[in-house]
């Protein structure tokens, strides 16, 4: 059985506009971590061109 406040989470799982806030993105360049915000223009696009993959494990 749902409990109330489970029901409530569930039909209200969108949030208004007023009720967001901005995420601070940090990232790791050359050893440290910055925020992305504090890059200049040119950084900043390095880091949209960014390309993620992820490794298989070698091991089993």
């Amino acid at each position: 059985m749902k409990n109330r406040e489970t029901e409530l989470t569930s039909q209200n799982s969108a949030l208004r506009a007023d009720e967001r806030q901005l995420c601070e993105v940090w990232t790791r360049v050359m050893g440290y971590h910055r925020p992305v915000a504090s890059f200049n223009e040119g950084k900043k696009g390095e880091h949209e061109e960014r390309v993620f993959f992820q490794e298989d494990h070698l091991g089993g």
